[in-house]
C-alpha cells in the first residue's frame, strides 16, 4: 500500500512563491503517476497538475498553467509542486495523489482515477 505525506504549505504574499513536496511511505513510487489537487472550504476538490510515472508528460489546469510546475524525482522518491506568482485565489488545502497507470507515460486529470491520497497541506496567499 502507498501512503503519501505532503509538506511545504504555509502563508505567502500574493506574487510570491512556494514549493510543496510529497513523499511516499510503504513503497517507492517510480511506477506511479502523481498529481496535485486542491480544495477550498465549501468547494469541490479540483485538479491542479499531474505527471506521468516516467516524468516525461505533464498536464496543468488552465488556472495554474504558466505559474505552477510539477516535477517528479524518482531517484529521491519525491514529488514537487513549484508555485510561482501566487494569487489569493490559490488559497486551499493541497493534496498529493497517486495512481498506478497502465503505461509509464499515461496521465489523467480525473480525481476518480487516483487511489492514494495524502492528508493535505494548507496554502494561504495573502493580498
Amino acid at each position: 500500500q502507498v501512503q503519501l505525506v505532503e509538506s511545504g504549505g504555509g502563508l505567502v504574499e500574493a506574487g510570491g512563491s512556494l514549493r510543496l513536496s510529497c513523499a511516499p511511505s510503504g513503497r517507492t513510487f517510480s511506477w506511479y503517476s502523481m498529481a496535485w489537487f486542491r480544495q477550498a472550504p465549501g468547494k469541490e476538490r479540483n485538479f491542479v497538475a499531474t505527471i506521468s510515472a516516467s516524468g516525461s508528460r505533464t498536464y496543468y489546469s488552465g488556472s495554474v498553467k504558466g505559474r505552477f510546475t510539477i516535477s517528479k524525482d524518482n531517484a529521491k522518491n519525491a514529488l514537487y509542486l513549484q508555485m510561482n506568482s501566487l494569487k489569493p485565489e490559490d488559497t486551499a488545502v493541497y493534496y498529493c495523489a497517486a495512481r498506478l497507470p497502465t503505461s509509464s507515460d499515461a496521465i489523467t486529470a480525473s480525481l476518480q482515477e487516483y487511489a492514494y491520497w495524502g492528508q493535505g497541506t494548507q496554502v494561504t496567499v495573502s493580498s
